[in-house]
């Protein structure tokens, strides 16, 4: 079983290379952007660092080399260009294969890493060699040292106190302060005041800890990385400091670092108060060490101003989470079973118990379900490299953009949605998007389009996919599912039904199959996919001018807020995100409809379905009957049911295996009262053949 702190690398580091392959895109886009240079700098020196401390050797030494290039492109020498944003992209899947292989046993291709590291020695080679010709053209210097100068650079202030257990994860914090003094000139104080008598010490226990004054180009982010992967082992307070910039010659530094070390010796310092009384001296144009500044004791709080504090998060794998929510939909259950014995005894002290429990049963579900909401953007991130390396793979050019990456979705969907985006992305870009020259004839421009989106719409998330394309042909889809047998010749479809045809297992209208497409597979992935999620799938296209998919899926499939009704001695749950309103159906509007399923609805003809003859219940109908209106696919539906009794929070429960294939119903729930009610799946019902008839009739 892999060691947990090797798992926590494993996770930190799989972090940092979805950033670096995000930087290393954005970077090829603006080669000349110096904080995406530095950003892309930094993660590699961070996971060069760290990956040596949990013994993967193998990413230290194959990383090195890849850092030295972008280290002569952070000072300018190198400029970035195509080839190296590749070679880069071929770096980072490869260290991702060296961090995963000893766990799924994938074999690391070994020409490939030494072609890689080949390739990156060969751009500093080429650059060590002009630069030599450069140097021998130039007239002869005198042999003299000289001082880079610093710049703009900042003085931080960095308190970095590991916990005391650190050794025992194998970290040697010496490694990480010798890391931040390659940032710039420092000053390294160790307190050892916590260190205890000879007889009290354990070797294996780390007692010091350290004040780290930092003058860096730096930001604070680069100084937080060093620490990234025992973040939650140490407290550690980046502060900036000297803000009138005192300490930026050499000599001011220095003798700041003489005053320091005077103090450390006495006791107890407080580099701030320091820092201040130096700035007065130098303003008296006399700088000694002989000044011994009144004392004064370090400062516990932290200001806002200037800091920044690591440990502020916290990772939880993802079966703690899953098994809170299990319990939060225990705890719905009970409370519902709580309400319900309330109002039977009609005891007033208990219904206001019933009622607070209620209130906080409701609180900490929405709690539980937010700590699993992630914003769909880091999804749309994992798209660009597709749709780069895809459209070189084509020939094509092609612009990704996205919309609305803030909006979130349970962690169990977004997991679950990949998939399906894949297989549409790729199809946007093999079917849909045409070749340069193609493009250019018909009036557009060389590079395509290929936007997501995505945007909320009360408990669901709406994720629309377009493209500028050729756009879907509907005769040759007709034909085409003609041929297959999917529809008869004299069929009449409407524009939404033919272009429904296109996720039919097996259909495709690709005219010869590439290693990207054209076997009918994928948008029958989609549909499944997405229905799965209880999810619906619609599709709107115009010839020549592009095609937009648009994906309807729930916030969570954990617990969902229902509408509770009543069909003869059974309760069933419809989903409140798609009710509209209730009406009442009476006997007289049945008898005006001619036998019908309509209703007159404020002047409008709403088709409806009986439930209870979609379920063959064979009791009597009560006298006036209730109709829950609901959005199904965009339009209008009723479901006639005999009582509604109002919203329902759902606990979702599965049917099991016998019952999986059942339509019309999602899952169920379990009532206060332990009986169960059916989740019914309104688009499935209004999909089935025998209910659409009824309407049409």
């Amino acid at each position: 079983m892999i060691d947990i702190h090797k798992q926590a690398f494993i996770e930190e580091a799989s972090d940092l290379l979805t950033q670096l392959e995000s930087g290393l895109l954005e970077l090829e886009n603006v080669p000349d952007d110096v904080e995406l240079i530095a950003k892309v700098f930094r993660i590699l020196h961070t996971i060069k660092g760290s990956s040596g401390m949990f013994g993967y050797d193998d990413i230290t030494m194959f990383t090195h080399d890849i850092e030295n290039v972008y280290d002569r492109i952070r000072n300018g020498d190198i400029k970035i260009t195509k080839e190296i944003i590749d070679l880069t992209l071929a770096a980072r899947d490869q260290i991702a294969l060296l961090l995963t292989g000893n766990n799924d046993k994938r074999i690391i291709d070994d020409d490939v890493t030494k072609g890689i590291l080949t390739s990156f020695r060969d751009i500093i080679l080429d650059f060590n060699a002009g630069d030599k010709s450069k140097t021998e053209n130039e007239p002869e210097m005198e042999n003299k040292k000289v001082e880079k100068p610093f710049g703009n650079l900042l003085t931080y202030l960095i308190k970095f106190k590991p916990s005391i257990e650190l050794f025992q994860n194998g970290t040697n914090p010496i490694f990480l302060i010798r890391e931040l003094t390659e940032m710039g000139e420092s000053i390294v104080l160790s307190r050892i005041d916590m260190i205890p008598s000879l007889e009290e010490i354990d070797p294996e226990l780390c007692y010091t800890y350290w004040d780290i004054i930092l003058k860096t180009k730096e930001d604070a982010d680069a100084i937080k990385d060093v620490f990234i992967f025992i973040e939650d082992q140490c407290e550690l307070f980046i502060k900036t400091i000297d803000e009138e910039n005192k300490l930026k010659d050499h000599e001011a530094f220095h003798s700041f670092e003489a005053i320091l070390l005077e103090e450390t010796l006495m006791g107890n310092y407080d580099v701030e108060y320091l820092l201040n009384a130096f700035n007065l001296i130098l303003e008296e144009k006399s700088i000694t060490k002989s000044v011994t500044p009144k004392k004064a004791k370090v400062k516990e709080r932290v200001e806002s101003t200037g800091e920044a504090e690591v440990g502020s998060s916290l990772r939880v794998s993802t079966e703690k989470l899953d098994e809170l929510v299990n319990l939060v939909g225990e705890l719905v259950t009970t409370q519902a079973r709580l309400s319900q014995l309330a109002n039977q005894r009609d005891d007033a002290e208990m219904i206001t118990v019933s009622e607070e429990v209620e209130r906080i049963t409701w609180s900490l579900r929405d709690s539980a379900l937010n700590i699993r909401m992630l914003p769909i953007g880091s999804t749309f991130n994992k798209f660009k490299r597709l749709v780069r390396d895809l459209s070189g793979e084509l020939g094509k050019e092609v612009e990704l953009t996205t919309e609305g990456a803030d909006t979130e979705l349970d962690k169990t969907v977004l997991e679950k949605l990949g998939d399906p985006l894949v297989h549409i992305i790729r199809n946007c870009i093999d079917h849909a998007i045409e070749l340069p020259k193609e493009r250019e004839k018909a009036g557009k421009p060389r590079t395509g389009s290929v936007q997501l989106s995505a945007s909320q719409s009360g408990g669901n998330v709406i994720i629309e996919i377009s493209d500028d394309g050729a756009g879907l042909d509907k005769e040759v889809i007709r034909a085409k599912a003609v041929k297959n047998g999917l529809i008869t010749e004299n069929a009449e479809l409407s524009e939404t039904e033919i272009f429904a045809l296109i996720f039919a297992p097996g259909f495709s209208t690709a005219q010869k199959i590439t290693n990207v497409s054209g076997r009918g597979v994928g948008m029958d992935v989609v549909k499944r996919a997405i229905e799965s999620l209880r999810g619906t799938v619609d599709v709107k296209s115009k010839k020549g001018e592009g095609t937009t998919i648009v994906l309807k899926l729930p916030l969570t499939l954990a617990i969902i807020d229902g509408l509770l009704v009543k069909i003869a001695d059974d309760h069933y749950i419809l989903p409140l995100s798609s009710v509209e309103e209730c009406v009442e159906l009476t006997t007289n509007d049945i008898k005006n409809a001619h036998g019908r399923h309509i209703i007159n609805i404020r002047g409008g003809i709403t088709p409806y379905i009986s439930l209870r003859e979609r379920f063959e219940l064979t009791s009597e109908r009560p006298d006036i009957e209730q109709v829950v209106i609901a959005d199904v696919g965009g339009n209008r539906v009723g479901f006639v049911v005999d009582e509604v009794f109002g919203q329902h929070q759902t606990v979702l429960k599965s049917l099991g295996v016998f019952y999986k294939n059942v339509k019309g119903v999602s899952g169920a729930t379990i009532m206060g009262d332990g009986t169960v009610a059916l989740i019914l799946d309104i688009q499935q019902i209004v999909m089935n053949e025998d209910a659409l008839q009824n309407i049409s009739n």
